[in-house]
């Protein structure tokens, strides 16, 4: 008896997964910034240079400009990337977009003094690896890495993320993936979520705020 296929990577097409998302006139996750995200945003160096990672329609992108940072963002939909220009426009803030997936961006080396990635748990594990080795190498020395995401209790919740499991965040896989980073806060936490349509209910969730030496 031959051995059954592995099943499939039911993220294959990206790009038209997350168009079909953004494509409405709502905010698929609303215009507020994460809260995680607007609590802890203090770890980052005042003023700095920051980069948002697959940062869909731009509301945390938009919240770091309007607190004094300059910031770069990408995501990998361009509809999204669309709709975050008209709401930064809006807003009156100053950020630089691009259409991009993690693979294809070209990373510049120590460039940020933050990085931002909140919920961008859709990558495989090989993506992310490569993934969250770009991030870690974009950052200059003192730089502040700040990435929020689900653990896997969040398949039994059901409320948001990508409901596989070897999508989703433990802290044994962030302090191996962050090795020799000071980790100043790994944080994991039950919340209740409510940003636009798609994280809404209880959450179990996971941050963590790291510098590069």
């Amino acid at each position: 008896m031959s051995a059954a296929p592995p099943p499939a990577e039911p993220f294959l097409d990206a790009v038209d997964k997350w168009n079909r998302r953004f494509a409405g006139d709502d905010f698929a996750f609303g215009t507020a910034p994460n809260d995680w995200l607007r609590e802890r945003a203090g770890a980052l160096p005042p003023g700095g240079r920051v980069l948002c990672v697959a940062d869909g329609e731009g509301r945390n992108s938009v919240w770091l400009a309007g607190q004094g940072h300059t910031v770069d963002a990408f995501d990998i939909s361009p509809v999204g990337v669309a709709k975050a220009r008209r709401f930064a426009q809006q807003r009156g803030a100053d950020v630089r977009y691009a259409v991009a997936d993690g693979d294809a961006l070209a990373w510049p080396a120590g460039l940020y003094d933050g990085v931002v990635a909140i919920f961008i748990q859709y990558a495989t594990p090989a993506q992310r690896a490569r993934l969250f080795a770009a991030m870690r190498r974009s950052l200059r020395p003192g730089g502040v890495l700040m990435l929020l995401g689900y653990t896997p209790r969040q398949i039994v919740l059901r409320t948001g993320g990508p409901g596989i499991d070897t999508h989703l965040y433990t802290e044994a896989l962030l302090r191996k993936a962050f090795a020799g980073m000071a980790i100043e806060r790994l944080d994991e936490f039950e919340t209740v979520l409510a940003e636009g349509s798609s994280h809404v209910g209880p959450s179990a969730l996971i941050g963590l705020v790291a510098r590069q030496p």
